[in-house]
């Protein structure tokens, strides 16, 4: 039957929907960007889980809501989510909010594109590459390639898949057949996404060989000489070193060009995944601590901890300028790559990655950087830096305070001491009770909602905090704030 009219979505007023989305930015506004980002709020409303499911009413109906009752849910969930923002949230290595990556955020949302083609996202594909490549030039490197990632694992993933590539080009067509043992190397301090992506590859966590770290938590690069000699021993064959820049517990960074030196002399690729540390490389004060990152193949940083562009902003980068990544990857779907188009193909960047749909993470960085210039972001990172040392000088004045080591990063690793176990180190069960501190206050925290820091155990030492000092609105008085707090909720134990 013929239809004279367009059939329209019986709800889409634009009218209603231009109401409806004003008051959900001014709900955002004042619960997200003002309570969300106040001192004086909570991190956290906790609730247990059966609780806030009733709270939440999640259960999906057959009939929709009026939008009163639309916007009473926006104003739930803000309410008894995490605010990430809030100048006590120390839980993560990433935090705080800047407006302007915010406002990349909202547009990246509100524009709804994917970045596989230039012929629907333009602006984007020229923009990731501007990015990639101001990232590449911080890393030392005047060509190159890139992309962005769902993530620093899948960063790390790519670097993996990648290296196996170029050396055995056959397993894209004929799979683990086509392969030897592999063996690729890495520290216990690593992030453990290299594991998974082990396992993801289907090379096997066996393939992992664990190289020692010394107490600082970097890698030994004689450890290194000796286990992919040991590998090749063995008959596996090495091809990927992935070296941390960053590590997620202790902050350590490894001594690149010494490791680099160890691949030089194998054939082997060298990653570093400076996923949490890279953004040092801004800072001219503090980027030696990156030194020889430019002789790398590849290398993972994730913009949205450190630098708070939001998450997901994770780039891999690329020294390779053969088009590796499009030939690893790339399955020139006829649909979307076609090669007779009226515009230079070579822009259609979606063959180079597993994804096909692929969001939009470079103008909310790009939009940041626009704003702040390189110099406002090498003075935030400073800032982070300088915090972490004010912190630390402060602890030293306080009794109750032990730190795991001195940082060299803005992880601040420590235990807090509560008054029944200060003098009581010789005791038999000291460590085991000295364990039992962090959870205990970490629960007390959380439901009172006053801060959150994380904490874990990490080798032979018990359970420590680990403070991360990233966002870029935290002041001295917010570290005195740590430091009263534990003493205030840890008083009785």
């Amino acid at each position: 039957m013929a239809v004279s009219q367009p059939l329209l979505s019986l709800d889409w007023d634009p009218v209603a929907a231009e109401a409806l989305l004003r008051e959900v930015f001014g709900i955002v506004v004042d619960e997200v960007i003002w309570k969300g980002t106040s001192a004086t709020e909570k991190v956290c409303e906790w609730k247990e889980p059966e609780e806030l499911k009733q709270l939440l009413d999640l259960e999906l109906q057959s009939q929709g809501e009026s939008q009163e009752q639309i916007l009473e849910r926006c104003r739930a969930v803000i309410r008894y989510s995490v605010k990430t923002c809030h100048p006590r949230f120390f839980n993560q290595l990433f935090s705080g909010l800047d407006p302007h990556a915010l406002a990349g955020r909202i547009v990246t949302e509100s524009l709804n594109t994917s970045q596989y083609t230039y012929e629907i996202a333009p602006v984007f594909v020229l923009m990731e590459e501007e990015v990639l490549k101001k990232l590449r030039a911080l890393v030392g490197w005047s060509s190159g390639d890139g992309v962005f990632c769902p993530g620093g694992s899948i960063a790390n993933m790519y670097a993996m898949n990648l290296a196996r590539y170029q050396r055995y080009p056959d397993c894209k067509q004929r799979g683990l057949q086509a392969l030897p043992p592999l063996a690729l190397f890495t520290t216990e301090e690593c992030h453990y996404s290299i594991k998974k992506g082990a396992a993801f590859l289907g090379l096997g966590t066996d393939s992992v060989r664990v190289v020692k770290a010394d107490e600082r938590g970097k890698m030994i690069p004689e450890d290194l000489e000796r286990q992919i000699c040991l590998a090749k021993a063995e008959g596996a064959v090495p091809f990927l070193v992935s070296a941390t820049s960053g590590t997620t517990v202790l902050g350590a960074f490894d001594p690149l060009e010494a490791v680099a030196d160890v691949c030089q002399r194998h054939g082997l690729w060298l990653h570093v995944d400076a996923a949490w540390g890279g953004s040092a490389l801004l800072s001219q004060t503090h980027r030696h601590l990156l030194d020889g990152i430019h002789r790398a193949d590849s290398v993972a940083w994730n913009p949205h901890k450190l630098l708070a562009a939001g998450l997901q902003c994770s780039a891999l980068l690329l020294r390779d300028t053969t088009n590796l990544l499009k030939h690893c990857h790339g399955s020139q779907a006829s649909y979307l790559f076609q090669q007779d188009k009226f515009y230079d193909v070579a822009l259609d960047t979606g063959d180079k990655v597993v994804q096909c749909g692929r969001r939009v993470d470079c103008l909310k960085l790009w939009l940041m950087w626009k704003a702040q210039g390189g110099q406002g972001l090498e003075r935030r990172v400073d800032q982070a830096f300088a915090l972490a040392r004010y912190l630390v000088e402060e602890m030293k004045k306080r009794e109750g305070f032990e730190l795991v080591m001195e940082p060299e990063f803005v992880n601040v690793c420590f235990w807090f001491l509560p008054p029944s176990l200060r003098g009581e180190q010789k005791s038999l069960d000291y460590s085991e009770r000295l364990a039992k501190v962090a959870p205990v206050l970490k629960e007390r925290m959380v439901k009172e909602g006053s801060m959150m820091i994380g904490y874990q155990p990490h080798g032979t030492r018990g359970n420590f905090f680990r403070m991360i000092v990233a966002n870029p609105a935290l002041t001295q008085a917010d570290m005195r704030f740590l430091l009263d707090e534990l003493e205030r909720l840890g008083q009785d134990l």
